[in-house]
């Protein structure tokens, strides 16, 4: 029995020993970590839970030329609360936690003043040391919440703790939304526009702030400043006037709806600088509404049609080959080519031999084609080589993304034919970007010199000006000044008395070209269901020309597809609110010598007593007949029954008043007096018939 203890104690002994070693070891072990490898142990503890973490700067703001917002970063903030700050006093929480409560529900009004107060309580309760409080408020909640209760006591006794960050607006929505454009933080996203393209001087440098990490993985600042600073981005001030901005999506956004197009484009430059004055793009999406979502000014190519005939008469202008008054045969209108392919005019019949001008004007293909012919068929290249030394083919490197390079074949080229010269002639064959033929008349505006298009005038940092963007001269002369002349004179033609003729203005003159083109459907061709794309490129005012214009419209609907009828209106509308806008483009009003000064006002033609009313309280005396109808020369005027009568001059209530007293349909357009009157006036027409009236 005794033996038997003594094994117990024994063996007692022997684990006790043992738990007393490794007792000892594990002191030994510790103590050698805390001696020898301590600091090393530290600091790998401590940047496992501390770091330096970016601070984000502000990017900078994108301003029009004219001083407005076009795009900036408004800055947002998260609240976090640290319910275990050191100085936040428990008696301090409890007296004031009431009133914070309803601070809180007065100003985000998301929740109820009681369950705030609940809210604050339990994250006091579980010692929370980043209490998310609220996501996402402005600068101006932000400044409120530093004034309320507890949270004006500052960080370590009210625990407030505020995370800046950004948020990318646009106050004026969609316009000039594309050449805005975007840069995002996902890198997989190819930045475009103006934020892609000054993405570095936008951006501003990184700053530096001590994190710690705490429970749950979240970071929290170690103190209540950043370690270093960021550098806000600089800012971008553009070319872009936004008057004249939203006069071109206004007027394109009508067109196309109007015509229920696909999409088109419109863009705006002033000559002598090349600044891009405004630059609209809009294509119609599944929803049927119209949206900017695609640079088609600068990023998409496509056979030009019409408008490229003033660089192909303008080569054989200055090669010596021909002049304006040289004449040609339209040959009723349509040409046989090679392979049995027939070129033909829009007009039926031709207009049989006219001069080279005229031929311009009216946009004869078949005409054009024979001038080229006659100058280039023995020697093709010689007409290539010409376009290009006028720089009509010159790749132009610009301030933004998304610029396509323009295609013009080489008589060596794979795809030339014997057909190439004839429809090259026309502006096919060859592939343009709006912007590059716009640079093209813009060279002509402005005497021969090419400039290169801008985007963008001046980087700023804090309203001082840190670089500049003067105007690039791409080519002193893109010819001589003869030629220039004369293609001048063919543009300002093509709106005296071309196709464009309905768009002349009394107050300014506008030079251009009209282009309607047949668009290629890949490697169907040109396809059964055709389609088309209208285009307008000129200048005004022709005589002192100030601002150059393109516009295109791509795959026009309702069977009307004629630049005249769908690009003409975009560019007449942008052309009549720029000079109306732009107080330097009028002309100083001077009375001729031989003058006469009306004593009184000018009337419209209209009722009698209404005349003599306005007569009456203007104090003055008149020998207007009492009743019946007036001229604006006031001379009696009396309406012959059964005859058409005579609306000019007439406002459009007293017009469709004598129109339908008569018997007739009236179908007005536009405000005003009238100016014309469908069926001539005096002559005999059926009632119901149809009267249209235009005002102006």
């Amino acid at each position: 029995m005794a033996e038997k203890k003594n094994d117990i104690l024994i063996r007692s002994y022997l684990v006790f020993t043992g738990f007393l070693l490794l007792g000892i070891c594990i002191l030994g072990k510790v103590a050698y970590l805390q001696v020898s490898e301590g600091e090393m142990w530290r600091s790998k503890a401590d940047s496992l839970t501390l770091d330096y973490k970016s601070i984000e700067p502000m990017r900078g703001s994108i301003y029009t030329a004219d001083g407005r917002l076009l795009a900036t970063s408004i800055p947002r903030y998260d609240v976090h609360l640290d319910m275990k700050s050191p100085g936040m006093k428990a008696a301090s929480f409890n007296d004031e936690v009431d009133s914070l409560a309803y601070c809180l529900a007065n100003l985000f009004r998301d929740k109820s003043k009681e369950e705030y107060r609940r809210m604050l309580r339990e994250a006091r309760g579980e010692g929370d040391r980043f209490f998310l409080l609220k996501r996402n408020i402005s600068y101006k909640q932000q400044k409120a919440l530093k004034s309320f209760p507890i949270f004006r006591q500052g960080k370590n006794k009210g625990g407030l703790i505020l995370d800046q960050t950004s948020r990318r607006e646009r106050p004026f929505n969609i316009l000039a939304q594309r050449t805005v454009g975007f840069s995002l933080p996902n890198k997989s996203v190819q930045p475009v526009g103006i934020e892609g393209a000054f993405d570095k001087d936008l951006s501003g440098t990184q700053g530096k702030r001590l994190m710690r990490r705490i429970a749950g993985g979240v970071w929290k600042p170690v103190n209540t400043e950043n370690e270093i600073e960021p550098n806000d981005g600089y800012d971008i001030v553009t070319t872009i006037d936004l008057n004249l901005q939203d006069v071109a999506e206004n007027a394109l956004m009508n067109q196309l709806s109007t015509h229920n197009a696909e999409m088109g484009c419109a863009v705006l430059m002033e000559v002598s600088t090349g600044h891009i004055k405004a630059i609209a793009n809009l294509r119609r999406n599944d929803a049927g509404e119209y949206r900017e979502d695609y640079n088609f000014v600068l990023g998409y190519r496509s056979e030009p049609g019409s408008t490229f005939k003033l660089a192909s008469v303008m080569a054989a202008l200055e090669d010596g080959l021909i002049d304006l008054d040289d004449t040609v045969d339209t040959y009723g209108g349509k040409q046989r080519l090679a392979g049995g392919y027939v070129l033909s005019d829009s007009h039926n019949g031709g207009y049989g031999r006219v001069s080279v001008k005229k031929a311009f004007a009216v946009s004869t293909n078949v005409g054009i084609y024979q001038i080229i012919k006659r100058s280039y068929e023995k020697n093709p290249q010689a007409f290539i080589d010409r376009l290009r030394s006028m720089h009509i083919a010159d790749s132009i490197p610009l301030q933004i993304k998304g610029g396509l390079k323009p295609r013009m074949k080489n008589t060596y080229s794979e795809d030339w034919s014997k057909n190439s010269l004839a429809y090259m002639s026309i502006g096919y064959e060859s592939l343009f970007t709006p912007l590059q033929l716009l640079t093209f008349y813009n060279a002509v505006a402005n005497n021969g010199k090419m400039v290169k298009p801008l985007f963008v005038k001046e980087i700023r940092n804090m309203g001082e000006v840190v670089r500049t963007f003067p105007t690039e001269v791409i080519a002193d002369s893109i010819c001589s000044s003869k030629t220039i002349a004369k293609a001048r004179e063919l543009l300002e033609e093509v709106v005296r008395s071309g196709t464009a003729s309905h768009i002349k203005h009394a107050q300014y003159s506008i030079a251009g070209k009209t282009g309607t083109a047949q668009i290629a459907q890949g490697s169907s061709g040109y396809g059964a269901q055709k389609k088309y794309q209208a285009s307008f490129c000129g200048y005004f005012p022709a005589d002192k020309p100030r601002y150059s214009c393109a516009v295109v419209v791509y795959s026009p609907g309702n069977n009307v597809y004629y630049a005249a009828s769908v690009a003409c209106p975009v560019f007449k509308d942008i052309a009549d609110k720029v000079y109306a806008l732009d107080v330097e483009m009028h002309k100083e009003l001077t009375a001729p010598p031989d003058s006469v000064v009306l004593a009184g006002p000018v009337l419209k033609a209209g009722r009698s007593v209404t005349a003599n009313k306005t007569f009456r309280q203007l104090g003055m005396a008149t020998k207007v007949p009492a009743y019946g109808w007036v001229r604006n020369d006031l001379k009696e005027y009396s309406p012959q029954a059964g005859k058409v009568p005579d609306v000019t001059g007439m406002g459009l209530r007293d017009a469709m008043y004598l129109l339908e007293r008569q018997g007739f349909q009236v179908k007005p357009s536009g405000r005003g007096a009238v100016l014309r009157q469908s069926i001539k006036p005096g002559s005999t027409a059926e009632k119901g018939s149809l009267i249209t009236i235009e005002l102006g």
